[in-house]
């Protein structure tokens, strides 16, 4: 009911606030987990990365980070 909601928001012209605050906060735990991997592996930085957004059944999200873990 929410991805349906949000989906007539975007049709209108508008964006949906709630929407967004998921998105938001799902980018920065993906990427703050892409970190946390990278440092455990000795890294000190990550490139190339990308970002892939999925919207699952009942409102679900998945957002998944990926990278190259690299040390300069």
């Amino acid at each position: 009911m929410r991805d349906f909601f949000a989906s007539i928001t975007d049709i209108v012209g508008g964006r949906s606030g709630a929407y967004e605050s998921k998105l938001q906060e799902g980018r920065e735990a993906a990427l703050n987990e892409l970190e946390q991997k990278a440092r455990r592996l000795g890294a000190n930085g990550v490139i190339a990365i990308d970002l892939d957004f999925e919207t699952l059944r009942d409102g679900m999200m998945m957002i998944v980070a990926t990278g190259t873990a690299v040390r300069v």
